[in-house]
C-alpha cells in the first residue's frame, strides 16, 4: 500500500477492551469488528466495549503485512506496534504534526459498544494530567489531556454537562431525597440565587459546586438510604401518573448500580440521546457518562478518567469536584459539514482530531486529498478499493489502514454500499479558523 509521497499505508490489528459495561459479543459492534480485523473467536455472552485504533500503551496497535511482500521483511515486520514504527519513520506524520506533537499520533481512534452504563467521570486538563500522573501513575497512565467526541452509530444515550440554575432548582423542589443528601444549606444556597442578578454566574457555580460535592461526598450508609427511598417513590408515583425521561433514567441505573451515589447525581446531568450521524463533544474537566449505544469515538491519545459513580473501579470524588468547571446549559450537538455528497466532517475545538464519514454508494468513489498529517480509515460495513498513486488494494469491512501524511487517496465501493470512518488532524490546525 504505497501512499504518493513514497511511504506505505499500513493495515493495522486494532485492541479490544473487555470492560464490563461492554455489550454481549453476540450483539456488539465492536465484536464483530474485532472478528473480521483479526479472526478472533467472538465469545457471545463476554462483554466487548472497545475497539482501539492508534499507539497508545493499553491498547497498542500492530502492523499487518501485505500479502506476498518478501518472506524476510515479514519476518522482520511481525507484531511491529504502529507506534514503534512511526517512531523509526517520523516524517509519515508530518512536519507541522511532528512539531507540535512529536513522533507519536496525537489522537486514539475508538468504536464503543455500550451496554450498560459507564463511570460518572471527568478527563483532566494537561496541568492537572500531569500532576495525577507524577502522583498516582498506576490510577493515571500518562501526563496527557483527553479531549474527546462521540459520533452516534445507533442511537446513543449520555449523561453530559450540568443542567441550568433554574432545573437544579426545580431537581430539589421535586426529589426531597436529594435535599437530604446534600442538607437544608447547601439546598437553600442554591433556591436563594436570584437570576436577575449581576453576580448571578458566580454565585450559580459556586452554590453548584457546593451542592454537588455535599452530593457525591455523602456517607454510603446515607446514599443507600436516600436511594432505596427514591425508588420507592418513583415506583409507587409511576401507578400514578407518567414517570419523566430522567426518572425513568435513574431507576434503570439504580438496577445496573443499586446504592450507587451515581444514580443520584444523574438529576444533576443533562440527559442526551444522539441520533445515528450526530455527536456530542467533551472538553477536559466536564462531567458525562455514556449509558448505552454504539458510537465512534475520537479524542487526545490519553486513557486519564477521574471517576465518582456508577462504577466498581476506583473512585476519587476528591479530584473530580475540584477539577469540573460547573458550566451550566445543554452541549452543543453536532450534525456535521457536509463536503461532499458522500462525505460528512466532525470538527470539534479541539487541535488533535476530526472524524469523517463517508457512505458510498455501490460503483461510487470518492477522493480524499491529500492532508499535511496522518490518518486512519475504519471500513465499517461493505467492500471496495484504496488507490493511491501506485498502489491499489482492496479494503473490506473490519479493516483498519494507517495514511501517511501527504496521502491523496481515492476510495470505491464495489458490489455494495461502502461505510468508513476516518480520523485525522483537525484541519483547523493546518489551514487557521
Amino acid at each position: 500500500m504505497a501512499g504518493v509521497n513514497g511511504e506505505k499505508l499500513k493495515r493495522l490489528r486494532a485492541w479490544v477492551q473487555n470492560y464490563e459495561w461492554g455489550r454481549s459479543g453476540a450483539e456488539a459492534e465492536v465484536a464483530r469488528l474485532l472478528a473480521l480485523n483479526t479472526g478472533a473467536e467472538i465469545e457471545p455472552n463476554k462483554p466487548y466495549a472497545e475497539f482501539w485504533m492508534g499507539t497508545h500503551e493499553s491498547g497498542p496497535n500492530v502492523l499487518v503485512e501485505e500479502e506476498g511482500e518478501e518472506e524476510e521483511e515479514e519476518k522482520e515486520q511481525q507484531d511491529v506496534g504502529l507506534k514503534e514504527w512511526i517512531e523509526k519513520n517520523p516524517k509519515v506524520l508530518g512536519h507541522k504534526v511532528l512539531e507540535k506533537w512529536g513522533s507519536d499520533l496525537p489522537f486514539l481512534f475508538k468504536v464503543l459498544s455500550v451496554g450498560k452504563a459507564l463511570s460518572i467521570q471527568a478527563h483532566p486538563d494537561k496541568e492537572l494530567a500531569k500532576e495525577l500522573h507524577k502522583m498516582k501513575p498506576n490510577l493515571y497512565k500518562d501526563a496527557n489531556h483527553k479531549p474527546e467526541m462521540a459520533l452516534a452509530i445507533t442511537e446513543f444515550r449520555a449523561l453530559c454537562g450540568f443542567i441550568t440554575l433554574q432545573e437544579l432548582k426545580e431537581v430539589l423542589e421535586d426529589v426531597p431525597e436529594i435535599v437530604e443528601l446534600v442538607g437544608t444549606a447547601s439546598a437553600k444556597q442554591v433556591m436563594d440565587i436570584d437570576e436577575r442578578g449581576g453576580d448571578t454566574a458566580d454565585k450559580a457555580k459556586t452554590a453548584l459546586r457546593s451542592v454537588f460535592t455535599q452530593l457525591m461526598s455523602a456517607s454510603k450508609e446515607m446514599t443507600t438510604k436516600a436511594i432505596s427511598k427514591l425508588k420507592s417513590r418513583l415506583l409507587l408515583q409511576s401507578q400514578l401518573r407518567s414517570l419523566t425521561e430522567k426518572e425513568e433514567l435513574v431507576l434503570q441505573l439504580e438496577k445496573q448500580y443499586p446504592g450507587d451515589i451515581g444514580v443520584s447525581s444523574a438529576f444533576f446531568f443533562n440527559y442526551v440521546k444522539l441520533k445515528p450521524g450526530e455527536a456530542l463533544y467533551l472538553a477536559a474537566n466536564e462531567p458525562h457518562a455514556y449509558l448505552s449505544g454504539d458510537c465512534v469515538e475520537c479524542m487526545a491519545t490519553s486513557d486519564n478518567v477521574v471517576r465518582a459513580g456508577l462504577t466498581p473501579k476506583h473512585r476519587d470524588i476528591q479530584t473530580l469536584c475540584s477539577m469540573l468547571t460547573y458550566n451550566r446549559g445543554y452541549p452543543e450537538i453536532l450534525s456535521g459539514l457536509a463536503l461532499s455528497p458522500y462525505i460528512t466532517r466532525y470538527l470539534p475545538p479541539f487541535d488533535e482530531f476530526e472524524v469523517d464519514r463517508c457512505v458510498l454508494p455501490k460503483g461510487s468513489s470518492v477522493v480524499f486529498p491529500a492532508v499535511p498529517g496522518p490518518s486512519i480509515f475504519l471500513a465499517f460495513v461493505g467492500e471496495g478499493t484504496m488507490k493511491t498513486g501506485c498502489w491499489e488494494g482492496i479494503v473490506t469491512e473490519g479493516d483498519v489502514v494507517f495514511e501517511p501524511a501527504n496521502t491523496e487517496l481515492v476510495i470505491t465501493a464495489a458490489t455494495s454500499e461502502l461505510q468508513l470512518y476516518r480520523a485525522g488532524i483537525n484541519s483547523r490546525f493546518f489551514h487557521g479558523p
